[in-house]
């Protein structure tokens, strides 16, 4: 037979379990996440997930699809901005304009999967703009039309600002992922892919707590 101290004692430790368990999971800034100083510009009234990429990165590769998941379930509150960058490598400096090239026409999403699979898969070799829009035309681009906006000012621009905007948040390798301007996830920390996703949502139910006032 339990005592009843002992009762009360084994009571008190059952209640305090999921209580535990909450502040065990609760991510840590140093640990999990770094602050981003001074925060990233955010969409206006979302809360906003960047991805800094590079369709170079095997990691970003293998990591493209899972996000592409993740995406197409965001909530309303919730928007995903994916920015390519260069680290300063010419090679990259291409691929980046592929994706704001794509962007602009509203290829982005159809066709990042197609680029990732290209290079890692195929080996295709986009070492000039040339094979950049044959490569485009293959998959129902217009040549033309492609070519044009990859070798815009604009695109150029927008891969300017995308290494500006990495610099910013300390961007050391990719993928990375910052949650709402402020928190850069520490990947090392989240171990797999799934996980880090799941460290995505956790900090995303932070933000939404605290523009409630919660």
């Amino acid at each position: 037979m339990i005592k009843p101290s002992r009762w009360f004692a084994l009571l008190a430790a059952t209640l305090l379990l999921p209580a535990a368990a909450a502040f065990a999971a609760e991510l840590q800034a140093g640990r999990d996440y770094t602050p981003v100083e001074p925060p990233l510009y955010a969409s206006k009234g979302k809360i906003e997930v960047v991805e800094f990429f590079s369709y170079a990165c095997p990691h970003c590769n293998e990591f493209h699809p899972l996000l592409d998941a993740w995406a197409a379930k965001l909530p309303k509150d919730v928007v995903l901005r994916r920015v390519p960058i260069t680290f300063h490598r010419l090679p990259w400096e291409r691929l980046s304009r592929i994706y704001y090239a794509l962007d602009a026409l509203g290829e982005a999403e159809r066709l990042s999967g197609a680029v990732f699979k290209a290079i890692h898969e195929e080996r295709a070799n986009f070492n000039s703009d040339e094979a950049v829009v044959a490569w485009a035309v293959k998959n129902g681009l217009d040549g033309k039309k492609f070519g044009d906006v990859l070798a815009s000012f604009s695109v150029q621009s927008k891969v300017a600002q995308a290494d500006q905007e990495s610099g910013r948040a300390r961007i050391q390798g990719v993928p990375a992922l910052v949650v709402d301007g402020r928190w850069l996830l520490v990947n090392q920390a989240a171990g797999t892919n799934a996980e880090l996703i799941k460290r995505v949502d956790q900090l995303i139910d932070k933000a939404r707590k605290e523009k409630k006032g919660r």
